[in-house]
């Protein structure tokens, strides 16, 4: 009966047009330790082989950085504005499924006379055919990120901005 059930749904991919089997579990691993390759060399070719062209990328919190970034290019100016920051990444962790990946990882800053980071991390990624096709970052000390990216792109927070 197993066997009946993924011929069904193979052959239902198949007419459909979508994709006869999902990507493993290591496979989509693979494609987010590419990412945090070519992010650690600051390659954003390498950065972009991996997402899709429509990527959605989600950013939390109240900083210049903050929200949903559209489309690769729109995600790729994000990455540059982060390595213009001085911001680095460490892997801790990754887990997987044949859709999703969750890394865990330190993420840092050593900017001088300025604020900085250094604080865990994690995201959640949706992978189809081998791209990047959403993440959602989550930050374990969002107060610090705001401060940090405030900082960097010397802009006081909004609050301060709307009391003048």
């Amino acid at each position: 009966m197993k066997t009946l059930t993924k011929t069904v749904a193979l052959t239902i991919a198949i007419i459909a047009g979508g994709n006869a089997m999902a990507a493993s579990p290591e496979e989509n691993i693979k494609v987010v330790q590419d990412f945090f390759a070519a992010y650690g060399a600051n390659d954003l070719d390498g950065i972009a082989a991996v997402m899709d062209e429509e990527v959605k990328w989600h950013i939390p919190g109240r900083h210049p950085l903050s929200g949903t970034k559209s489309g690769r290019d729109e995600v790729l100016a994000f990455f540059a504005q982060l390595g213009a920051a001085g911001f680095q990444a460490e892997p801790i962790y990754f887990g997987a499924d044949e859709t999703h990946v969750v890394d865990i990882h330190r993420g840092w800053s050593n900017a001088d006379v300025k604020p900085n980071v250094d604080t865990t991390w994690a995201l959640v990624y949706r992978i189809e055919d081998g791209k990047i096709v959403e993440a959602t970052n989550l930050s374990a000390d969002q107060d610090s990120a705001n401060t940090f990216f405030w900082s960097q792109y010397n802009l006081a927070p909004l609050p301060d901005r709307l009391a003048k």
